[in-house]
């Protein structure tokens, strides 16, 4: 199999041997979840519940406010115990309704199965992904709903699936093809039904050979699906990226993957997207691999959404060492928080617990103008002046520098022999451009 790639890109330590050949296995049911409102760009979810109601697993719980949002359900049956603001992973407070479980998880009525897609339309099926609160799974957790409703003079010709799994120590969708394929090709098949596409891909990369062959064997009697083998690179699952390894199609710049007819999402996406269908259950539980050095036991678990990091900490054996740093997602994307009070939420990839070695931040030195962070740069863009702008406030002249089509993936700020921390500071400025382009609409 040739293997495909883009222009660009790193090579970090992989670390997936701590848990790429241990079986999912689902984690010890919770006594309380504490489920956020927002776990989705976009509009926050409205509470449509009470303390004292008594909530069935899968019943709404939050009602999306907006198009790009996503409703949230419960994961649990018991009774509300609070509404109130809790922390959250990104940093500050988030929304967030508790529930006391019964232990009983008794099913909602409204979970149901929804029939097969060879029968639905694709309006149907784009409302049942909708009204399942399906997100990108893949940690972006950007509405699925959303991107399966373009314009009308977007046509779109192609979906592909991201199987890359490029950050390191995340094993999660690798499992997941592995234990589950036939829901991943099912929910690939709902979504190309939804958009009108003949052409899927599912992109996986090479250092997961036993993956590529269970779902080469999965789409076998789908002309139409091709699995496609992708060079280990990171970002190689970065959605600009994966669309040129597959198609050698390129996103404008300031554009978006339908901009070149084609839809991207998580292998886990779709598996979501077969479970919502087959069965009726909205998203309310996902793999998520838990890993690093301080912890005794790395794991893949299916753990429900709203179960406190603390406890799932506690089902891999609890804490060998205190850890350095407590990431949420992948080591380059995720983000560090500062409490193990926050919860897994639709977008938890990952519980990295890595030891002091681990998050010691290397001491910064001068830029000695080598000019890697442009050669690596997917994006093609040029990270030292549009971090050096931002550092000066000189906002106009990094988004003058397409500070915008930075896709955040971290490998200027990795491969920077001065350790210069490049991705913060193009961080910021793309905040306050977009801030400043909100305030003029």
């Amino acid at each position: 199999m040739k293997l495909l790639t883009f222009k660009g890109g790193i090579h970090p330590p992989e670390y997936k041997e701590l848990t790429e050949h241990l079986p999912i296995e689902r984690a010890v049911e919770p006594s309380t979840v504490v489920i956020p409102m927002q776990q989705h760009i976009g509009a926050p979810c409205e509470p449509i519940v009470k303390v004292g109601d008594r909530v069935l697993v899968g019943q709404k719980i939050g009602e999306a406010k907006g198009f790009v949002s996503s409703p949230v359900h419960s994961s649990v049956s018991g009774e509300v115990k609070a509404i109130d603001m809790m922390p959250a992973a990104g940093g500050g407070e988030v929304l967030s309704v508790t529930i006391i479980s019964d232990g009983q998880n008794e099913v909602d009525p409204s979970v149901q199965p929804k029939g097969d897609i060879e029968k639905l339309s694709a309006k149907e099926i784009v409302d049942i992904i909708k009204e399942a609160g399906i997100v990108g799974m893949g940690g972006a957790a950007f509405p699925t709903h959303v991107k399966l409703s373009p314009p009308p003079e977007k046509k779109i010709d192609t979906i592909i699936l991201n199987g890359a799994e490029c950050e390191p120590y995340l094993t999660a969708d690798h499992r997941l093809m592995l234990e589950t394929p036939e829901n991943v090709i099912y929910g690939l098949r709902a979504l190309m039904k939804s958009v009108g596409v003949e052409k899927g891909y599912i992109g996986i990369e090479s250092n997961k050979p036993d993956a590529i062959e269970t779902m080469t064997k999965a789409a076998a009697e789908y002309p139409n699906i091709e699995v496609v083998g992708l060079y280990t690179k990171y970002p190689q699952g970065a959605e600009k990226q994966l669309i040129y390894a597959c198609t050698k199609k390129e996103v404008p710049s300031g554009g978006l993957p339908m901009d070149v007819g084609v839809v991207v999402n998580n292998v886990g996406t779709a598996a979501q997207v077969a479970i919502a269908i087959k069965t009726g259950m909205p998203l309310v539980e996902r793999i998520t691999t838990v890993t690093g050095k301080a912890v005794a036991s790395p794991k893949n678990l299916l753990i429900k959404i709203g179960v406190p990091v603390k406890d799932v900490i506690e089902q891999c054996g609890g804490l060998t060492q205190k850890p350095g740093k407590l990431i949420m997602g992948g080591p380059m994307m995720g983000l560090a928080t500062h409490t193990d009070e926050v919860v897994i939420t639709k977008g938890s990839s990952g519980v990295l617990l890595f030891d002091e070695t681990e998050a010691k931040m290397p001491e910064r030195g001068p830029c000695i103008r080598c000019g890697k962070c442009v050669d690596i740069c997917p994006a093609f863009l040029q990270p030292l002046h549009i971090s050096n702008f931002s550092n000066n406030n000189m906002m106009e002249a990094a988004e003058k520098y397409r500070a915008l089509d930075c896709i955040e993936c971290g490998s200027c700020s990795f491969i920077c022999p001065a350790k210069i921390p490049l991705l913060q500071a193009i961080r910021v400025a793309k905040r306050n451009i977009i801030a400043k382009k909100r305030k003029q609409s």
